[in-house]
C-alpha cells in the first residue's frame, strides 16, 4: 500500500508527531508513505505533465526523515488553506485555465476534485491521511465522497472539531496563553492598570475561555456571546478596585462581537471564506481609556499560542492519533476521522465532521451577564468539559 500524507490549514504543535507515528507504523508494516506538500495545494497546484512537480510538492518519507521531527513545532510538510472545492479564479494554477473545469473563467469558484483524483492516480496512492480542522477536514469528507479512501486526524487549538473530546494542538495552546496572561501580571500590576489579553479563537472561545477559568482572569470576552463594551468597563473599574495590587485582567476572542456591532476582520477572504480576524483587543483597550480614563495594556498574544514544540499531552495525543489512523488503513477501515471520546481513542465517520465548528457549551461554562467563566458542575463532564 502506498499512502500520502498532508497537513492543512493553521499549524499548531502535534502535527510533526502525528506525522512520524503515522510514518513509522505504516512502514514497520510494509508499507511506503509519500508526504504532499503545503496541504491541499500541493495536489491542486500539482502538474502531471512537468517532471518537476513530483518534487516539488511531494517527498518521500522514510523512518531516518521523520526520525527527529516530534521534538519541534508546526509541520515540516508545510501546509496552506487551499480548498480544490472552492477555488477563486485568481488561484486557478495557470495550466488549468485550459481545463474543461475552468471553462470561460466567469465562474465566482471552481471544483478541482476531478484534477485532484487525477493527481493521487498518477501518484499512485492508496489512500490519504488528512490532519487538519474542520476546513481542511471538510474537504477530507468531499474527497471520500467520491471514492477515494481517507482517514482523517482532527488538529486545532480552538478544541473545537465535531466528533472528538479533542484535537492536537489545544493542550499547547492553553499553557501558552496561560504563560502569557501570568506574566503580563507583573506589568500591569507595577503600573496598576488594566491588561487586555487578545487570543485567536474565531468561531469558538473555548480557548479563551478556559485559559481565563485556569488563570483566574477578572474577565473573559468569547466569539458565542455579544458583549456591552460599557458594562464591561464598569465590571473592570470594580475589578480593579477591589484587588488589593489595584489592577484587573481581561482575555478576549479575536472572534467576539461587540452587541451593536460585528467581528473585527481585515484582508481578503481565504478559500475557506475566513478573513483574518484581530483588532477587538485594541478596540476594548481604547474604549476603556475613552469611557473610564485608566490606562491599559493591551496584547494580541496571536501565533504565540501556536508556536513552538508540543507539550507532553499534545505529544501523547498527536503520537497515538497517529498509530490509530495507520491501524485503521491497515484494517481497510476509511472515511473515518480518529477521536478521542469518554477518554477512549476511537474512530467515527468523517460525515460528524460535517455542521461547521462544534458549538461551546456556553450555558454550563459560562456566565453571560457577568462576562466570565462559570463552571457549574464537572460531575461526568470529559476531562476538557465539553
Amino acid at each position: 500500500m502506498k499512502v500520502g500524507i498532508l497537513t492543512g490549514g493553521g499549524d499548531v504543535p502535534g502535527l510533526n508527531p502525528a506525522i512520524k507515528a503515522t510514518t513509522t507504523r505504516l512502514i514497520d508494516t510494509g508499507h511506503e508513505m509519500i508526504g504532499i506538500r503545503r496541504g491541499w495545494y500541493g495536489l491542486l497546484n500539482f502538474n502531471i505533465d512537468d517532471a518537476c512537480s513530483t518534487s516539488q510538492n511531494t517527498m518521500k518519507l522514510d523512518r531516518n526523515m521523520v526520525r527527529t521531527i516530534d521534538r519541534t513545532g508546526g509541520t515540516f510538510l508545510h501546509t496552506s488553506r487551499t480548498n480544490p472545492a472552492k477555488v477563486s479564479p485568481k488561484d486557478v494554477p495557470d495550466f488549468l485555465k485550459h481545463s474543461s473545469t475552468f471553462g470561460d473563467g466567469k465562474a465566482a469558484s471552481y471544483d478541482f476534485t476531478p484534477h485532484v483524483r487525477d493527481v493521487l492516480k498518477f501518484l499512485k496512492l492508496d489512500a490519504l491521511v488528512t490532519i487538519g480542522g474542520d476546513d481542511t477536514l471538510s474537504y477530507s469528507l468531499r474527497l471520500h465522497q467520491s471514492g477515494f479512501p481517507v482517514v482523517a486526524i482532527p488538529k486545532t487549538m480552538d478544541n473545537d472539531v465535531r466528533g472528538t473530546d479533542y484535537c492536537i494542538g489545544f493542550s499547547t495552546a492553553i499553557t501558552r496563553s496561560l504563560d502569557f496572561i501570568h506574566n503580563m501580571r507583573t506589568c500591569t500590576g507595577s503600573h496598576e492598570r488594566i491588561a487586555v489579553i487578545e487570543l485567536f479563537g474565531r468561531n469558538s472561545g473555548e480557548t479563551s475561555l478556559i485559559a481565563s477559568y485556569l488563570g483566574n482572569v477578572d474577565r473573559c470576552l468569547i466569539s458565542e456571546v455579544p458583549f456591552d463594551v460599557e458594562k464591561l468597563c464598569h465590571f473592570l473599574i470594580a475589578d480593579k478596585k477591589s484587588n488589593p495590587s489595584n489592577y484587573a485582567m481581561m482575555v478576549v476572542s479575536e472572534g467576539a462581537v461587540l452587541k451593536d456591532g460585528g467581528v473585527i476582520e481585515h484582508g481578503e477572504a481565504d478559500a475557506y471564506g475566513h478573513r483574518k480576524l484581530g483588532g477587538v483587543g485594541e478596540y476594548i483597550s481604547d474604549a476603556i481609556k475613552r469611557l473610564t480614563g485608566e490606562h491599559t495594556m493591551y496584547q494580541n498574544v496571536a501565533y504565540l499560542m501556536r508556536s513552538g514544540a508540543p507539550d507532553g499531552l499534545d505529544l501523547m495525543v498527536a503520537t497515538n492519533y497517529g498509530t490509530l489512523a495507520a491501524d485503521l488503513l491497515l484494517k481497510d477501515s476509511t472515511g473515518c476521522m480518529v477521536a478521542l471520546q469518554d477518554g477512549k481513542y476511537t474512530s467515527v465517520p468523517l460525515s460528524e465532521v460535517g455542521g461547521g465548528p462544534r458549538p461551546l457549551d456556553v450555558s454550563q461554562l459560562y456566565d453571560l451577564e457577568q462576562y466570565r467563566p462559570h463552571v457549574r458542575s464537572v460531575l461526568n463532564k470529559p476531562m476538557f468539559l465539553y
